[in-house]
């Protein structure tokens, strides 16, 4: 019997029920066979005929004409059609009363790199797609693929967002390698994409709860004072909410800032902000993309609960000099880029410097000189070694400084605020062959916050004091890809971190050089090992399961902890799919926050013997649908967070701040952090819609978050469960792109936010003096205002619109001017930044303040493209 479509049966095998025989009986049955010069044909036909079941196979696959001679005595079937067919590629399936024999098609592999033409710039998230085969993949971060296909004629379809597609027919016959340079589509100029894979729509991906921006966007975007910032783009986006005000720290699924892991080129950064959380500290020229995950976490990522953001930076240009320079209202920087060696070595250098200390000089009076400026230095050198071989180097500076003098008569003073991050990452690409691809990174991070202070007056007044905390970090890592088969990616790596933490470091001297000096150090060691697989069940089903391993050790003390992750896909139609995913996670070190404002003060601690891990559970199910042609797009999720062993400041305590030398001393002899902290849990859940437009001359989006966000301490509230202080139960933003013309892009976007929680005091007390019976009760300075619940004030909601335009043009010289006008909090909304209780005088009846900090403000920028 001869079958035509053997993929039918094939697929029979797993859903059939075999009748009265199985597999091993029939294939384990002796038998006697001995023929000489006969066709396979005819030895089949005897088969069937000794053991009463027919025999099916295909003629294409199969040379039943073949001449051959057997001797078979008390020897198994399967041994027999072993004789018959020695290829390990010829398969045998029992199907009921029925022997299949077919042929698995061969098997080569085809992968390379892809790059962009003009730079040859290597792409990551680029799809390779089969149509015929309706299999494909996508490049790593370092634009490598892979992909195993049988042998024959195939048409692969190459695509990525602002580059021509390609179409390439193959002739598959042995392993070969293809590098492709996509053309920039200067068309696409009219189009902005965000979502979670540049070019696959999200209905036909495994991984939810992340978002995925490419550098233009961001770009057009409105801005306060016209500076271009990735951070504040991302939290337009639904699940991620602002903090105050201006301000860049962010909160995701109800989570706090140092929750969040940002990584910048494989570096870890402790603090993202300039002008005390108004700016961060990424140069949008500098960006190559930025990826953020809510939810559903890759394994290769640990060590925060709530969110990762992953930040990359541009390789350089590898084939000419280019560069871009940039004018704002109180800043100005500058990109260089180009080849060192043509082809082979490439570098980018860009610097950001903010002029305001220069505008504010004219203003300073001689008996009192404010200053405050911030740069930021990245630069990044590109090596390709050989094909299979490339090295990255990529560092970045930037530094925050507040100046402050004073002269009055014979005393000077001078204060100093210094803080910022030093990151450098060195990094190996290597292919170990076309389906292994490996990346060795070694990672250094720091983060320094230094005040120091310098009095200056008569023969027997003078002093100087410096205080200080930081954290270096010192890691190595290694992190593998895998592709056996298209239906398969891996991932799998280990890496380690040592933390040098200082929380408290301080030296005071006075005029009789006493000198006081005290330093706190913590080292720490935070390992982990993981393993993840993108599997492709079938074209309906598919799973990322994965299992990360992290130790931390302090001392003598070591935690070990199994994390496991889990994200789920099941199609019901072929462009929507539910979506299902849990994550365990771990973090090992804290920041602890006066403010909640992420200013420099905050201190970064490490878990200790008292001192837990923070852990993390989240679930979330949702839904993902895109529209014909993908050009709108629709996300809905909701998840659920449990949170233990998360730390907050007890009832009154603090660490030092700046206010005196005594304060600032007295808190470094008793350095005990741990003493003034609480530990409890925490819980988050929400929903999240996001409808998105990614194609045509009107771009953007429109999302809405409902969500809670609540906490429990042992030592605060009596006990009692309380609403985070960023618990906001609604935030919804739109934003909108539009470009009529080549020449003009108009933007917008409109937020708005629920009110976020203060404490407010709510109760008169009276501050008990030296001595006992308490007298004088009426003295206004005995009397304390006190609230008796946290949080327990709820401020007025948010809202804002913003606008912007540019206008862009091409020169003379080709090259490409823009000039950009923004305009923050277009009707002047009088958002709250804080609030406060204050009197005109004693007799006057105390009065809520609303503090804010920004109205209207106009800004510009400048850009010209060389």
């Amino acid at each position: 019997m001869r079958i035509k479509v053997i993929r039918v049966l094939f697929v029979v095998l797993f859903i059939g029920e075999f009748s009265g025989y199985t597999q091993e009986e029939i294939l384990d049955q002796k038998i006697n066979l001995v023929k000489e010069n006969v066709s396979i044909a005819s030895v089949l036909g005897e088969l069937e005929t000794k053991l009463d079941f027919t025999i099916g196979y295909s003629d294409s696959a199969i040379d039943i004409s073949k001449i051959i001679s057997i001797n078979a005595k008390e020897k198994t079937l399967a041994k027999v059609l072993r004789n018959l067919f020695p290829s390990k590629l010829y398969q045998f399936k029992v199907l009921g009363k029925k022997l299949l024999i077919y042929k698995r098609p061969k098997k080569y592999t085809i992968s390379g790199y892809i790059s962009e033409k003009v730079s040859q710039e290597y792409l990551g998230s680029v799809s390779i797609y089969i149509p015929e085969l309706n299999t494909g993949t996508t490049t790593n971060d370092y634009g490598f693929y892979s992909l195993s296909i049988p042998e024959g004629n195939h048409q692969i379809l190459i695509s990525f967002v602002g580059y021509k597609n390609i179409k390439k027919n193959i002739d598959l016959t042995s392993d070969i390698t293809i590098n492709i340079n996509l053309e920039p589509e200067t068309e696409y100029l009219d189009e902005i994409i965000i979502s979670s894979d540049q070019e696959t729509s999200k209905s036909q991906i495994t991984q939810m709860s992340s978002e995925k921006l490419n550098p233009s966007f961001f770009e057009d975007i409105p801005t306060i004072l016209g500076e271009k910032d990735a951070i504040k783009t991302l939290q337009l986006l639904p699940g991620i909410q602002s903090g105050s005000e201006g301000s860049t720290g962010f909160y995701v699924r109800g989570g706090t800032p140092d929750q969040n892991l940002i990584i910048l080129d494989e570096a870890t950064v402790y603090n993202s902000n300039h002008l005390f959380g108004i700016f961060s500290i990424f140069n949008g020229d500098a960006i190559k993309s930025v990826e953020i995950f809510k939810g559903g976490f890759p394994a290769r990522y640990g060590g925060r609960l709530s969110s990762v953001v992953k930040i990359n930076t541009k390789n350089g240009n590898k084939e000419k000099f280019a560069g871009k320079a940039n004018i704002s209202l109180i800043s100005s920087s500058l990109l260089l880029e180009g080849p060192i060696k043509k082809g082979k070595t490439s570098f980018v250098i860009s610097g950001r410097r903010t002029y305001a200390d220069l505008l504010l000089l004219p203003l300073m009076t001689k008996e009192e000189k404010l200053a405050y400026y911030f740069t930021d230095v990245n630069a990044k050198l590109h090596h390709v070694i050989n094909d299979k071989n490339k090295l990255y180097w990529s560092t970045y500076y930037g530094q925050d400084k507040y100046r402050n003098r004073t002269v009055f008569e014979n005393e000077r003073s001078k204060q100093k605020i210094l803080w910022g991050n030093i990151t450098s990452t060195l990094r190996w690409n290597h292919e170990f062959n076309n389906k292994l691809f490996s990346n060795t990174s070694l990672i250094f991070s720091n983060y320094k916050f230094t005040v120091s202070k310098d009095d200056r007056g008569g023969a027997n007044r003078s002093s100087t004091f410096k205080t200080s905390s930081g954290i270096n970090d010192y890691g190595i890592k290694f992190d593998f890809n895998y592709y056996p088969t298209p239906n398969h990616t891996f991932r799998f790596g280990i890496g380690s971190t040592y933390h040098d933490f200082t929380p408290k470091e301080i030296n005071i001297k006075n005029i009789n050089d006493d000198e006081i000096v005290n330093t706190q150090k913590i080292k720490t060691l935070e390992s982990a090992i993981y393993i993840e697989d993108d599997w492709r069940i079938n074209d309906k089903i598919s799973i990322y399961p994965g299992l990360r391993f992290s130790h931390f050790q302090h001392k003598s003390k070591s935690y070990f902890k199994p994390e496991m992750r889990l994200s789920a896909a099941y199609k019901l139609y072929p462009l929507l799919t539910l979506k299902a995913s849990y994550a365990r996670m771990n973090q090992y070190i804290h920041r602890l926050s006066n403010s909640g404002l992420g200013l420099p003060t905050d201190l970064w601690v490490s878990s200790t013997e008292r001192l837990k891990p923070q852990l993390s559970e989240q679930i979330a199910l949702g839904i993902a649908k895109d529209f014909k042609n993908n050009v709108y797009g629709l996300t809905i999720e909701g998840y659920y967070k449990k949170m233990d062993d998360i730390i907050a400041f007890k009832e009154g305590a603090s660490f030092a701040g700046l206010e005196s030398v005594r304060e600032i001393t007295g808190s470094i002899r008793t350095v005990d952090f741990v003493n003034g902290i609480t530990t409890g849990k925490g819980w988050a859940y929400g929903t999240e819609f996001l409808l998105r437009k990614k194609k045509g001359k009107l771009t953007g989006w429109l999302g809405y978050t409902l969500s809670w966000s609540q906490r429990q301490f042992k030592d605060l509230n009596g006990g009692k469960i309380f609403n985070e202080r960023y618990d906001r139960r609604h935030d919804f933003s739109i934003v909108g792109i539009y470009k009529p013309s080549k020449r003009i892009t108009i933007s917008g976007n409109w937020l708005f936010a629920s009110g976020i929680n203060y404490n407010l005091p709510n109760t008169l007390g009276v501050a008990a003096g030296n001595n006992f019976p308490i007298e004088d009760v009426n003295n206004n300075d005995n009397i304390l205002l006190f609230n008796t619940e946290k949080n327990n004030f709820k401020g007025e909601n948010f809202h804002r619109l913003d606008l912007g335009i540019q206008f862009h043009k091409i020169t003379k010289r080709n090259r490409e001017r823009t000039w950009g006008f923004s305009f923050y909090n277009v009707y002047a909304r009088k958002n709250p930044f804080y609030y406060e209780i204050s009197s005109e005088n004693q007799n006057s009846p105390n009065v809520l303040y609303r503090r804010y900090l920004f109205q209207f403000l106009p800004s510009f920028n400048y850009s010209l493209k060389f």
